[in-house]
């Protein structure tokens, strides 16, 4: 038997250490104390939050969906967007002192208010994952779909942060005047993404469990795209939410270009489930407009914008806040563990 040259042994080593230096992992046994999110980010326009966010020195950044503004089913034209991004001095500052993680909505996923029926759906989420630098052997790369779970800290301060993809499996919606018309039978999740939720939510050891998607949650009132468009699936999320026991469950999404704070309290959740919504990172809404949403806690806010979550670990408390230029802080909403 021939010995192997230890010049090569010593190379496969150097290798096999350097992949496990430069891939991303799911699980991370460092404490985490501050998360900072956002969404609705045009590459091509002027973006001031970063420096804010910066600043902030979060310990994670969480992409809530158009991540870009790709809107195109051109593979080209996408990548080629994503690293306009990518080349954005004050972006590149954030992705070499904190981790990022994300999943889509629309306009990165490449056609504006598209679903499972976007033939380029495979093509644009792997565009993302690089963009993302997700890991080769990463779960999410390995299944259809663009939803993941990562869980922070250890032992008594874990936080998990639960990614929907609420797009590649979502049925088609009709709109009539503007409006989206409620698909009562239609799906948001498929059942595999189902499955793999009420698992992660049933076996999660964390403290603090934030599921996020890119469009919001609990509103039923304005005209645009929201889970409410999916009536049973809504109430399928509620219950599975609620029926998992998962500890400090909190809803984070985007899409809106504004931000809100909002509580539903009903028999399931006796103490409030909260979600919040931080969109705006380049735009907002051009005038401040009253929209009606009965969950929403304080006021509807319509400036450029970011999401900053603090963990008080010895007062077992979370701290949002919707944040914006020059450190301006417009809403904050405390929230106990449970």
């Amino acid at each position: 038997m021939k010995s192997t040259p230890i010049f090569f042994l010593s190379a496969l080593i150097l290798a096999a250490c350097f992949s496990c230096k430069t891939q991303k992992e799911t699980s991370s046994q460092n404490e985490i104390t501050r998360i900072a999110f956002g969404s609705c980010n045009r590459q091509d326009a002027p973006q001031p939050l970063w420096n804010p966010i910066l600043a902030d020195q979060p310990d994670l950044w969480v992409w809530m969906g158009d991540n870009i503004y790709g809107d195109s089913p051109i593979m080209d034209t996408l990548r080629a967007k994503y690293s306009r991004q990518n080349a954005n001095p004050e972006y590149s500052n954030l992705k070499e002192s904190v981790p990022i993680i994300g999943v889509w909505d629309d306009h990165d996923y490449g056609r504006n208010d598209a679903g499972k029926f976007f033939a380029q759906k495979k093509e644009s989420r792997d565009l993302m994952f690089d963009f993302l630098e997700v890991p080769a052997n990463a779960p999410e790369r390995k299944r259809e779909g663009a939803y993941s779970s990562h869980v922070f800290g250890s032992g008594e301060q874990q936080v998990k942060v639960i990614l929907l993809d609420a797009r590649y499996f979502r049925d088609t919606l009709e709109r009539v005047d503007g409006v989206y018309q409620p698909n009562i039978d239609g799906e948001v999740l498929g059942e595999a993404q189902w499955k793999w939720l009420e698992k992660e939510l049933k076996e999660s050891q964390a403290k603090i469990n934030l599921i996020a998607s890119g469009i919001q949650f609990l509103p039923t009132e304005h005209a645009y795209e929201k889970w409410a468009n999916f009536p049973k699936e809504r109430e399928r999320l509620l219950d599975v939410i609620a029926a998992s026991r998962a500890k400090t469950p909190i809803l984070l999404s985007g899409d809106r270009h504004i931000a809100e704070v909002m509580k539903l309290t009903d028999s399931r959740f006796p103490k409030g489930l909260y979600e919040i919504t931080s969109s705006g990172l380049t735009h907002t809404w051009s005038r401040i407009a009253e929209e009606p949403n009965q969950y929403r806690v304080g006021e509807l806010i319509a400036k450029l914008n970011y999401g900053l979550a603090s963990i008080d670990w010895a007062k077992q408390e979370i701290t949002f806040e919707v944040k914006g230029e020059n450190g301006a802080v417009y809403a904050t909403q405390k929230i106990p563990f449970n």
